[in-house]
């Protein structure tokens, strides 16, 4: 005999009385039998899907094909939409408005009869958002990844979304690429529904997903146009009704165990630094206290395994057809908790146990993986008094310990009108300092952190410099760059202090950033520092300036740690 569960949709659709009746009879004008309002679980779907966000617009068919599997399981699913972020397409960056879009998660799922919810995500800040606003609220829940598009494909060869772009971009400055050639690779390099196909913010998010047990087994690296990826979507529609009636919260899987290996398993896959400020944010709405330092600790001496771009050279239909993340959490199982709990109820050794490994060449193994300690690493020093990272993996590797004169710009527009001057006084072995790209500076913290080399280097065939700034870099993108310099420039931090001929020490082996100016005369300089004017007075953008963290701690605003639970006590009427 079935045990009977508590549904929460019950203080909505389950009393006779006058509440009952407004539920009840405003929502059968969609059709809706009177059955379905008796003892189902309320399945919401979380839809990100939007025109203006092209790595989702496939979601509103996955939609009817989740609702597919809720009726299947006997649940009743309810649709509902919330902000969309497009990565490729808002500004002046989606990461401005990533916890506007929790917040619309949180309420939407708090404010309505819901008993399960099923997420559908796909690009760069989708993912973290939405799981941010469910763990608030702490019900079922499981997510469905969009999926990658297919590899782009330009003349004969494969080129990566994202990375493509920053090749193609240097190519233009060199003068080995016309405007014939870029819209050309415009539609060879987006030639199907889903987001990034390499490595990039996107597919870590999905793959850190499903690293925290959060998907079904598999799911992560599914082409989006692939027929499996509609089966996945399927198959979790059941699933959320069977969690449901297990009463399986997000609260126990995501567990201090479920974030370490996450952690693993992104150094393992070579994911995005942008890892980092999401996986933070989502700990602090579920409660696990979770530090910058923990990425280093756990995360920078685990070897690289996955050959995808930017760290290598394949892609993720590559990786899915190799045998996917299944393939990468069997081989690293003894770095990881092997008993943690994700959403089919098993655990995650469980899951990976039979995953088979075609084509070793993508997929290496852990005694012979792509590069040996390919983590994030945290440094610090007093450049970055609360931290900074460098993702060595993207890296030309030559400029791991490095001192040389900094070049610095003020901000983003001076970077733009000076970087290719033929007269900027800057050669290879200079640092390039960027401020006023951080979460208040900007404001958002844009990827900007992966700054264009000057155009007279590339022409020289310089191909990496040391640049450092509080801003984020695409999971995408490539080079020496050290991001997420915390404090930032504009709330004061010792980059504001860095002018162009100061000395600047980077050393990763011994995770130091310093620069090297006299304590007494950054003492000066502080004392004549005026802080830059808010970017904005009124609005959504102004209560971000107020109220965001810095990036070491997640980036999310300081009056949403924690969560705010499930039960909403007063009615409407």
């Amino acid at each position: 005999m079935e045990k009977k569960v508590y549904l929460r949709s019950s203080e909505w659709f389950g009393k006779d009385d006058k509440m009952g009746f407004v539920h009840r009879s405003w929502l059968k004008n969609q059709g809706h039998p009177d059955h379905m309002f008796r003892g189902k679980p309320v399945i919401g779907i979380c839809n990100t899907w939007s025109d203006l966000t092209p790595c989702n617009g496939h979601l509103r068919e996955f939609a009817e094909i989740v609702k597919r599997g809720v009726y299947e399981a006997g649940g009743f699913p309810l649709e509902f939409p919330v902000m969309s972020l497009g990565e490729t397409i808002m500004k002046p960056t989606t990461m401005l408005w990533r916890n506007l879009a929790s917040m619309d998660v949180e309420e939407s799922i708090r404010a309505n009869p819901l008993d399960g919810i099923v997420l559908l995500t796909g690009c760069d800040k989708t993912t973290p958002s939405t799981l941010m606003g469910a763990a608030s609220v702490n019900l079922p829940t499981i997510v469905v990844p969009g999926g990658p598009m297919l590899n782009g494909k330009f003349r004969g060869r494969d080129i990566g979304s994202g990375t493509a772009t920053w090749q193609i971009s240097e190519a233009l400055k060199a003068g080995t690429f016309s405007r014939e050639d870029l819209i050309e690779a415009e539609t060879c390099m987006s030639r199907s529904a889903g987001h990034c196909m390499t490595m990039g913010t996107a597919s870590t998010m999905a793959t850190m997903v499903e690293a925290l047990g959060l998907t079904l087994p598999g799911a992560s690296a599914i082409p989006a146009v692939d027929s499996r990826k509609k089966v996945m979507a399927h198959l979790s529609g059941n699933r959320i009704v069977e969690m449901v009636r297990e009463n399986l919260k997000m609260s126990d899987i995501l567990t201090r165990k479920a974030f370490e290996n996450s952690i693993i398993i992104n150094s393992a896959v070579g994911g995005s630094t942008n890892f980092i400020i999401h996986l933070l944010a989502i700990a602090g709405r579920i409660g696990v206290d979770l530090t910058l330092d923990d990425f280093d600790r756990l995360g920078s001496h685990i070897p690289l395994l996955l050959n995808l771009m930017p760290s290598g050279k394949y892609l993720m239909e590559d990786f899915y057809y190799a045998g996917g993340l299944p393939v990468i959490i069997r081989e690293m199982i003894k770095y990881i908790h092997a008993d943690a709990i994700t959403v089919n109820g098993k655990t995650i050794s469980e899951n990976c146990r039979d995953a088979v490994c075609y084509n070793n060449d993508v997929i290496r193994t852990a005694d012979k993986p792509l590069k040996e300690n390919a983590g994030i690493v945290v440094l610090k020093g007093n450049l970055c008094e609360n931290g900074a990272v460098i993702k060595p993996c993207a890296t030309s590797g030559k400029l791991l310990k490095h001192r040389g004169r900094a070049v610095v710009f003020e901000n983003i527009e001076e970077y733009h009108e000076k970087i290719d001057d033929p007269d900027l006084d800057i050669d290879e072995n200079c640092v390039m300092v960027l401020k006023g790209a951080g979460p208040v500076g900007y404001p958002g913290m844009p990827e900007v952190g992966n700054m264009d080399l000057p155009a007279k280097l590339i022409r020289k065939g310089i191909t990496d410099m040391v640049r450092i700034s509080d801003a984020r870099m695409s999971g995408t993108a490539y080079g020496t760059a050290v991001l997420h310099i915390s404090p930032e420039s504009a709330v004061g931090g010792t980059l504001a202090l860095v002018k162009t001929g100061d000395i600047i020490e980077l050393d990763v082996e011994k995770r130091t950033l310093n620069l090297l100016v006299p304590a007494e005369e950054l003492a000066r300089r502080k004392k004549s520092w005026t802080p830059p004017l808010p970017a904005a007075d009124r609005g959504y953008v102004s209560m971000f300036i107020k109220h965001v963290e810095q990036a070491d701690k997640g980036c999310d605003f300081d009056f949403l740690k924690g969560g705010s639970g499930s039960v909403v006590s007063r009615d409407l009427h």
